[in-house]
């Protein structure tokens, strides 16, 4: 019981610690190297700036643009992705013939579609929402097509021997093998979905924190710069947090939140 009570501390103990000891160690090589303020600067001035930030109404402004961009982009890439992964994972000749524009489609660099999404949807929340889903699409995709891929032989045959139409067996057999592999690849895409908003402000936008970055960039307020990505950082951590939690509330059976369950009991 001591043993499963330290491990279920010991996230409380270690972050925090982590966090102290890398504030601590900036502080130190910013006094003990002179660092110029306008390079690094000190935590305390970008602690004020943290703080000037969340009274700002155009920063709350922005940081709803930017997490609308984030969530639009994240949903359109989880529809798109459950259906063409479901799919491609029934159909494997239909797979095998797009692989090669799927994966083309990936390598390529997102940046550089960053100016033809500008040219083609504007400045405004468009073309950050399709980045964003296009960076958000192909984790799930993936593994929409593994979990469907997934389904056991032998269970697919008791569900054929008892009868089961075929939407009983999507909904009773291939949905209960596919949702863990959804979420797993909605954790990776809600990181990139954000990942893709934040670099489509910062190159082609007019608004949201992105913007506000590039402005405290040019202004050469480092403070408001660190302030600006900590912000983010924690936007972010809020919305990963979120799609873990609906893991664990849609699938409290499977291992992954069962046995991390039963270890932090």
């Amino acid at each position: 019981m001591s043993r499963n009570r330290a491990i279920k501390l010991l996230p409380w103990i270690v972050t925090p610690s982590l966090i102290v000891l890398i504030v601590v160690a900036w502080q130190v090589i910013v006094t003990a190297f002179n660092v110029n303020p306008f390079i690094f600067p000190p935590p305390g001035e970008v602690w004020e700036a943290f703080v000037s930030l969340l009274t700002n109404e155009r920063a709350w402004a922005a940081t709803l643009t930017t997490v609308t961009e984030i969530i639009t982009g994240f949903l359109i890439a989880m529809v798109v992705g459950v259906v063409v992964g479901v799919v491609l994972g029934k159909l494997q000749w239909l797979e095998v013939s797009l692989r090669p524009l799927i994966v083309i489609s990936q390598v390529a660099p997102k940046v550089a579609f960053v100016p033809l999404f500008v040219i083609w949807f504007g400045f405004g929340l468009t073309s950050k929402v399709v980045l964003s889903a296009l960076l958000a699409f192909f984790p799930i995709m993936l593994n929409v097509l593994l979990g469907v891929r997934s389904v056991e032989q032998g269970h697919r045959e008791v569900m054929t021997s008892l009868n089961a139409t075929r939407r009983q067996r999507f909904t009773q057999l291939e949905m209960r093998s596919l949702l863990p592999y959804l979420f797993a690849g909605m954790e990776v895409a809600i990181v990139l979905a954000t990942i893709g908003a934040i670099v489509g402000e910062y190159l082609g936008g007019n608004n949201g924190l992105g913007n506000m970055v590039v402005a405290a960039m040019n202004s050469l307020d480092a403070a408001m710069t660190f302030a600006l990505i900590l912000w983010l950082s924690i936007i972010g951590l809020v919305l990963y947090l979120i799609v873990n939690e609906l893991k664990r509330f849609f699938i409290p059976w499977h291992e992954s939140v069962y046995g991390l369950r039963n270890t932090s009991a």
